[in-house]
């Protein structure tokens, strides 16, 4: 047995309480065990007096020292009739030290005169006086010495120091018995269902069935099933994203290099002669260009090499009313979704603005859907402002909200779509995309009045990314 282990420690513990508790009984035990030998001396005594109360003739001196010596005194005085008699009496060898009234001592004092006696290691003289057995008199005094006395205490304590310290072992074994049956099976139980889920979590059949009979084990194993379900759910989540991942991946790949041909192609319609042409073939490009990137992104998360924000400064009017013009073009019924801004026209930030490009477009397109969806007349607003520390941009409809499911998983894949049919992704990388720039994207209210979202962008941040970290100021 251990004492690094819960059994060990246990019985440690168990042994080192019980004597604790055998130190306290021990000292009053000590305490009776004087006194009664103290009264035992005076009986004596008494019945050594009698001897010579019984005849009128002196005793012979040899007499007189075997009594006193079966006794275990020096003298014995008897008061009887308030007359004050010496019975016994031989040389004493010394002073008397102290004189104990047993008629008359409480009990708090019997334990301290019980400790000085066991302190004191000189032989000392002392005076006991008691009451007579059988009403023999009014009292009975006699002068002992302290050795036998000292010696019987010492005996008597480690005796019941002995006993104490084997009932000690036996209370520990039974009770690390018990523990083992009550406690450390269960424990290992749960142990061993921890070891084998952990060797294979996306079993089901790993996690555990709550059964212990102790209310506090059951709570526990029942925090640990539903950890347990929580954690074999997210993994077969996971791996079902993994595999769309995968698959997501390829589609890029693919879709990238068609669309690397169409910008080549783009590319020279600038050079068109028509002016329709001319005009619309930077904006084609632009888009091109965003569908490229975004390939080429997806492509690099797929290997978990997500790059760093690339920040810039540049015109945050500017990038909204491409976004606006953007979702307008794209709206499948013209004139019912009205856009609104309320950005100043001088107004840079610091920020990757292909980036914030793809999340304010996510932002307003889900309002716009949203709107276009009850079949009445809405409106988008785009606001902006800054303070000391950080720029905030504001995207706000009066569509018809955001359901309860959607308000409660909003930012997690799959599960936060607000329109049948969605995927629930464009918030969520969004709100990573914002993160990515140290800020954070907030959904600030969502009612029959409509929603309102809340970036906020840090003027200062640390940008980090697998291999290195760079910082913007």
């Amino acid at each position: 047995m251990k004492l690094n282990t819960i059994s060990g420690r246990f019985a440690a513990l168990t042994i080192i309480f019980v004597i604790l508790a055998e130190i306290f009984i021990l000292l009053p035990a000590l305490a009776s065990f004087r006194r009664d030998y103290l009264e035992s001396r005076l009986e004596r005594a008494q019945i050594a007096s009698l001897a010579l109360l019984a005849t009128d003739d002196a005793l012979a001196s040899d007499l007189e020292s075997e009594l006193l010596q079966n006794a275990g005194v020096f003298n014995v005085v008897l008061r009887r009739d308030d007359i004050r008699q010496l019975v016994l009496s031989s040389q004493i060898p010394g002073p008397v030290a102290v004189t104990y009234d047993l008629r008359e001592t409480p009990p708090w004092q019997s334990i301290m005169d019980a400790v000085v006696t066991l302190w004191e290691r000189e032989d000392q003289v002392i005076r006991v006086i008691g009451a007579p057995v059988n009403q023999a008199g009014q009292l009975i005094e006699i002068t002992m010495r302290t050795a036998p006395l000292r010696i019987a205490m010492i005996e008597f304590g480690l005796r019941l120091l002995a006993m104490s310290a084997a009932f000690s072992i036996l209370t520990a074994i039974l009770l690390n018995l018990a523990a083992q049956r009550l406690i450390l099976v269960p424990i290992r139980r749960v142990i061993s269902n921890m070891s084998a889920y952990a060797s294979a979590p996306e079993d089901p059949r790993h996690i555990i069935t709550p059964d212990a009979r102790l209310g506090e084990l059951r709570e526990a194993e029942t925090a640990l099933a539903a950890m347990q379900k929580t954690v074999t759910s997210s993994l077969k989540q996971k791996e079902r994203m993994a595999q769309l991942g995968q698959a997501v991946a390829k589609i890029s790949h693919d879709l990238r290099n068609i669309l690397t041909t169409a910008q080549i192609f783009a590319d020279r319609l600038e050079d068109s002669a028509d002016p329709k042409v001319k005009r619309a073939a930077p904006k084609l490009l632009n888009s091109i260009t965003r569908a490229v990137t975004l390939c080429e992104t997806t492509l690099a998360f797929g290997k978990a090499e997500e790059p760093a924000p690339s920040l810039t400064r540049f015109n945050l009017a500017q990038l909204a009313a491409e976004v606006i013009e953007a979702e307008t073009l794209a709206s499948a019924t013209a004139g019912q979704v009205e856009f609104l801004t309320d950005i100043p026209a001088s107004l840079t930030i610091r920020a990757d603005r292909d980036q914030l490009y793809r999340v304010l477009t996510n932002l307003a397109r889900n309002a716009r859907q949203a709107i276009e969806g009850t079949g009445q007349p809405g409106m988008i607003e785009l606001g902006a402002g800054e303070g000391d520390n950080e720029w905030w941009i504001r995207v706000g409809d009066n569509g018809p909200g955001l359901p309860d499911k959607a308000r409660e998983y909003l930012f997690q894949p799959f599960t936060g779509s607000a329109r049948k049919g969605g995927t629930g992704l464009g918030l969520t990388i969004a709100a990573d995309l914002i993160r990515s720039h140290g800020g954070r994207l907030e959904l600030l209210r969502s009612d029959a009045e409509g929603s309102e979202f809340m970036i906020r962008i840090p003027r200062q941040m640390n940008i980090l990314s697998p291999g290195h970290a760079t910082s913007a100021h």
